[in-house]
């Protein structure tokens, strides 16, 4: 938890959420042991944040995640002459999906069905048992978030909330909510970046020692 007491220091406004922030670690830990996904979803400045969370998880945040000897092995064999490059080329990935991200998606249940049920449509179609929805919301209110939390639910997910400090109805169905203590919302999106990139190193210390 070192990655989390640094987190404290630096922001010690933070320290009212710490207990929850090692809660949403936890489910995040038991996700990825289980070899389960993480979708995420937000609005606005909350949908860059789950596209940031994405791109921190599928690749090394401050290390490097070389691909397992076995794996090498059978690129060796696939393709010897491309392997050495591949290999040095990518890296191991923590799998989470923005829901923000499916253009096509996105503006098909807008236009055919309802902008409501956006990721609750997704969460439908990709989430399954063992895994989790992180749902990004400052005001906790989004409807389209809270359709996503109680379908993820219905899935047998984990469900994770990131707010602020009004909390809202996103509340309501999250196994883990992390509630900052800020009210507006430019404020509240300054504290959430700090926390995913901590939840972020936290899993990566653990999954890639």
């Amino acid at each position: 938890m070192d990655h989390l007491q640094q987190l404290i220091r630096r922001y010690p406004v933070l320290s009212a959420v710490q207990r929850d922030i090692e809660k949403a670690y936890i489910i995040l830990e038991e996700t990825y042991t289980a070899k389960g996904t993480l979708l995420i979803a937000g609005n606005g400045g909350s949908a860059a944040d789950a596209e940031h969370i994405v791109g921190e998880l599928m690749k090394g945040v401050i290390k490097k995640r070389p691909p397992p000897a076995e794996f090498m092995s059978r690129l060796n064999e696939i393709d010897p002459e491309h392997a050495e490059y591949l290999g040095s080329a990518i890296q191991q990935g923590l799998p989470a999906i923005s829901l923000a991200s499916h253009t096509a998606l996105l503006t098909a249940c807008v236009n055919d069905i309802n902008a409501d049920t956006i990721y609750a449509q997704q969460i439908f179609g990709y989430g399954n048992k063992g895994d989790t929805f992180l749902g990004i919301s400052t005001s906790g209110n989004s409807k389209n978030i809270y359709y996503a939390a109680i379908m993820a639910k219905a899935k047998s997910m984990k469900t994770i909330a990131l707010t602020g400090a009004a909390g809202g109805i996103l509340v309501r169905h999250a196994d883990a909510a992390i509630i900052v203590p800020e009210k507006e919302t430019y404020k509240i999106q300054e504290l959430h970046l700090p926390i995913y990139h901590c939840l972020c190193l936290m899993l990566e210390e653990r999954f890639f020692p």
